[in-house]
């Protein structure tokens, strides 16, 4: 495959730059940086060299620095991690108190950590969720929910109500079972002989789902594939498609709740990116006005520790005995520490409603530069401090991922960190600031934003 050129190793000149939040003033890459980069290349699979090429040295807030003395506004959080922002002080204090204390790992074994952070998380889920299953990374969580799901199927309809639903253009996680699910074909070729079992329908978002966003698409999909509801044990749906930002319908989803109920179907609601303030409220599936069954959370639950959590209902949690449902790092305690530090500032600090605000200003300003590029920005989505521009090629709808690369690439240049996901489901620029980042950096970062699009489709 050929390289890109925003994956090339040849530093490239770009004009010098100086804000109170930027500063570029070497070439990018920096010169200094390739025998890192090299070392990487040498040594690392090629899948990890495509994210734009800037070494970290640190990052603060909503800010990532070089050790050359260039810096960035971060649209990135780290691909959406860092919501109570890098490096957060009460957050890297509890770490550090945990590591002082002389634990930093225990297995499954009992400790005050797991047990606090279980309880908080129970406390900010809603009533009826009060079980907490806590793991490492997102595809643990969802492959879990799906493992808990198929067990409760066959438990209320016998060994053929095991169905996994999911959606088109979904993004689960990266492990067998995750991918499975997921709804991008090209990332699940290399399973083969995919589970018949697990099937996506399309997701009504009114632009790569189709135009037609009623319940009825979902019940028309499962008919032709003769997939009745007594062999469906769950349906898992991301609260917003990870890879494009995209919601579906508040009706849809509350006509998606009713229908599980009607059938005993456990509904999971994938909210790996979309918790903990993301989107401007709480839980991402606020805006649908429905309570799942099962949710997956992780990225944001600790800003910057590898964790993640499950959190349902005691009937599915409990379906396993001791000892047959665990993880290695379940609940590790420097993790769970970051955690609970986490979710405090996330309250102290109001970055829910902040993420809320700043969402009144980021959503508008990308609709007006949608309208200024309407034939090669084909959507905008998103809600609170999450969205995806949907880069397509002139006079239609297919996806221009070469753009969508290029205007990251710009942006890198000019001192504004993001990048593209593209390979997921079509090609979009992906906006995620830290959810403590105030309306001047967010301002002066959709500016940068701007003259970078416009320079790249000039």
């Amino acid at each position: 495959m050929a390289e890109t050129p925003a994956q090339a190793l040849t530093p490239r000149e770009v004009p010098a730059v100086e804000t109170k939040y930027r500063r570029i003033h070497t070439a990018i890459p920096v010169p200094e940086s390739i025998p890192i980069l090299e070392q990487l290349r040498a040594y690392e699979p090629r899948s990890m060299s495509g994210q734009p090429l800037v070494v970290w040295d640190r990052a603060e807030g909503c800010q990532v620095f070089d050790r050359w003395g260039n810096r960035w506004l971060d649209w990135s959080s780290g691909v959406l991690v860092t919501n109570a922002g890098h490096n957060h002080p009460k957050v890297a204090a509890a770490m550090l108190e945990q590591i002082n204390r002389g634990m930093v790992h225990n297995y499954c074994f009992p400790s005050a950590e797991r047990a606090r952070l279980a309880a908080k998380l129970a406390e900010v889920a809603p009533e009826g969720l009060d079980k907490v299953f806590l793991l490492t990374t997102g595809s643990e969580a969802t492959e879990c929910a799906i493992k808990l799901a198929r067990t409760q199927g066959v438990r209320v309809g016998g060994r053929k109500k095991i169905g996994i639903v999911t959606f088109d253009n979904a993004f689960h996680g990266r492990t067998l079972g995750a991918q499975m699910a997921g709804g991008i074909p090209g990332l699940k070729e290399w399973i083969v002989n995919l589970d018949k079992e697990m099937v996506q329908v399309p997701f009504p978002d009114g632009f790569r789902g189709g135009a037609d966003t009623s319940f009825d698409v979902f019940l028309n999909a499962l008919q032709a594939r003769v997939l009745t509801p007594d062999r469906i044990a769950g349906v898992m749906s991301e609260t917003y498609q990870g890879g494009n930002a995209s919601f579906a319908p508040a009706e849809y989803i509350q006509r998606l709740r009713a229908w599980c109920d009607e059938h005993q179907v456990t509904l999971i609601l994938d909210e790996v990116q979309a918790g903990f303030g993301r989107t401007g409220t709480y839980w991402g599936f606020e805006h649908y006005g429905v309570v799942p069954d099962l949710i997956c959370c992780g990225k944001g639950i600790s800003s910057g520790m590898p964790l993640s959590a499950v959190i349902g209902r005691a009937a599915i949690m409990d379906l396993y005995p001791p000892g047959s449902m665990t993880s290695t790092h379940t609940g590790n305690p420097v993790c769970a520490a970051a955690a609970l530090a986490n979710l405090d500032v996330i309250e102290e600090e109001g970055l829910v409603e902040n993420a809320r605000r700043m969402g009144e200003i980021l959503q508008p300003e990308l609709r007006r530069i949608m309208a200024r590029f309407p034939s090669r920005i084909g959507a905008v989505h998103g809600k609170g401090l999450v969205a995806a521009l949907h880069m397509v090629k002139p006079g239609g709808q297919d996806p221009d991922p070469e753009t969508a690369s290029a205007i990251v690439r710009r942006c890198i240049e000019k001192g504004l960190m993001l990048f593209a996901p593209v390979g997921y489901c079509g090609a979009s620029v992906k906006v995620a600031p830290p959810l403590v980042i105030d309306e001047e950096p967010l301002r002066e970062s959709i500016a940068v934003a701007e003259e970078a699009i416009e320079e790249i489709l000039a």
